[in-house]
């Protein structure tokens, strides 16, 4: 009986999670209000659905009071934090925050799935985070003047980075961690923000040449402390979110020729003076041939994505275990392998939904300031998605980033949900502030036409 419920359920979480980012891109259709919140509205079900069936299994699984204690926390999780973000982030992206909250819940399962404890302390920290972020609106709102500090955001930043030279510690090859007793915080995700708030801040005042080689001169001090790091995905993820900011503020290609030919030398350079980097390179082009070696994770990785092939050998049914690090770097292997190929794809297309809201939040800004920070942030959250599965399934060499949202670690996911808010609480305000100015306008209109 247990097996046939485990087989059934294969079906029925793709399914589901298949239907559910379906209503993420029918959410771009058309601009009938009733019939968007209808499709947010069966979103919201849909995960419910999908969160409960996963729970089950592994309840069914493991036979623990433990596992039900996780499902039901993590449903109070859910309504708790979609009723209260409503209520702070009046007039936000509803899309946004169900994609937020989908792959929240997919996180939690598949932590719980490989050990109770990931699971627990990922509910605390998210909770953390999020209860944070409900005062982001009223900061955003309350202190308009943040554009004002490109330079200072750009020194804290620095300093920040430059702390894990001092206390710093290294965990998996990479000096990037500072342990604060039991708590290890990584500075490379949340110094993201403030980098960010850089760039959009002296790029949004001047794109004139000289302004622009110092702004590059002081990015390229970032990738630099990152890459003397070792945190070579950070780096990446620094280097290519400064070249598309430049590239939208400035719209001119040879910013962007010129970065990408940078780029491609600097990786050359690097290849031949880090053996870290040739390592991964090497793991990369043959991991079967160094299967003992530094190829022993990716191909552990192939191994469990090939196992489970297109619908997974169900929840609680594989070996994710088997893959190293398989908690944060490579979760996309253990989702692949119990869960399936199919449900790997929909998360993807999850990701790219929520990617093509944040444009479209980005467009519409109308101070340059917003724009260019929401814009920026965006290309932060998918490339590090495109830099994970990419380093997962051997389409790039790994590089040692989590998937946002749902890989297990603090800083990460705390970091990704500021991410969510800050772009939900600018969009609220750009809102606002149209709204304000339609009715302006619509007052003025009314007085002349009294005249």
């Amino acid at each position: 009986m247990e097996l046939f419920i485990v087989e059934i359920s294969r079906y029925v979480i793709i399914l589901l999670f298949a239907l559910y980012t379906f209503y993420s891109f029918r959410a771009f259709v058309g601009k009938n209000k009733d019939r968007q919140n209808r499709v947010f509205a069966a979103q919201r079900t849909l995960t419910v659905l999908i969160h409960g069936v996963m729970s089950a299994l592994l309840i069914m699984e493991n036979k623990s009071l433990t596992y039900v204690f996780l499902w039901a926390a993590e449903l109070a999780f859910y309504f708790v934090f979609i009723k209260v973000y409503q209520v702070c982030y009046k007039g936000l992206s509803k899309l946004v925050l169900n994609n937020m909250m989908m792959c929240m819940m997919v996180g939690f399962v598949m932590l719980g799935r490989l050990s109770s404890r990931y699971a627990i302390h990922q509910i605390i920290l998210a909770s953390a985070a999020i209860a944070a972020c409900i005062f982001v609106p009223l900061l955003i709102e309350k202190f308009k003047w943040i554009e004002r500090f490109g330079w200072q955001y750009a020194l804290l930043g620095i300093l920040f980075l430059l702390l894990v030279f001092v206390i710093g510690v290294e965990k998996y090859g990479s000096r990037n961690w500072i342990q604060i007793g039991s708590v290890s915080i990584q500075p490379s995700e949340f110094v993201k923000i403030l980098y960010v708030f850089f760039m959009s801040s002296l790029l949004a005042k001047s794109t004139k040449f000289k302004h622009i080689v110092l702004i590059t001169c002081v990015a390229a001090v970032h990738v630099a402390i990152l890459v003397a790091e070792k945190d070579l995905g950070a780096a990446l993820i620094y280097f290519v979110t400064y070249l598309f900011v430049l590239y939208v503020a400035t719209a001119n290609v040879i910013y962007l020729g010129a970065g990408l030919g940078g780029g491609a030398l600097a990786a050359i350079v690097a290849y031949r003076l880090f053996s870290h980097v040739r390592t991964r390179v090497y793991a990369w082009r043959d991991p079967w041939g160094r299967i003992n070696d530094e190829g022993y994770q990716i191909a552990r990785s192939l191994f469990a994505i090939g196992s489970g092939g297109f619908i997974g050998m169900g929840l609680g049914k594989g070996l994710p275990n088997s893959v190293p690090v398989v908690e944060s770097d490579f979760i996309f292997a253990a989702i692949s392998e119990e869960l399936g190929g199919v449900f790997a794809i929909c998360l993807i297309m999850v990701y790219l939904s929520s990617y093509i809201m944040f444009v479209n939040i980005a467009m519409k800004m109308k101070r340059q300031f917003y724009k260019l920070t929401a814009f920026g942030l965006s290309v932060v959250f998918i490339f590090q998605v495109f830099l994970c599965v990419g380093g997962v399934t051997k389409f790039i060499p790994s590089t040692g980033v989590t998937l946002p949202l749902i890989s297990y670690g603090g800083s990460s996911v705390m970091t990704t949900i500021i991410i969510f808010s800050v772009i939900q609480g600018m969009y609220v305000l750009n809102e606002r502030e149209v709204e304000h100015l339609e009715k302006e306008e619509e007052k003025g209109g009314g007085k002349k036409a009294g005249r």
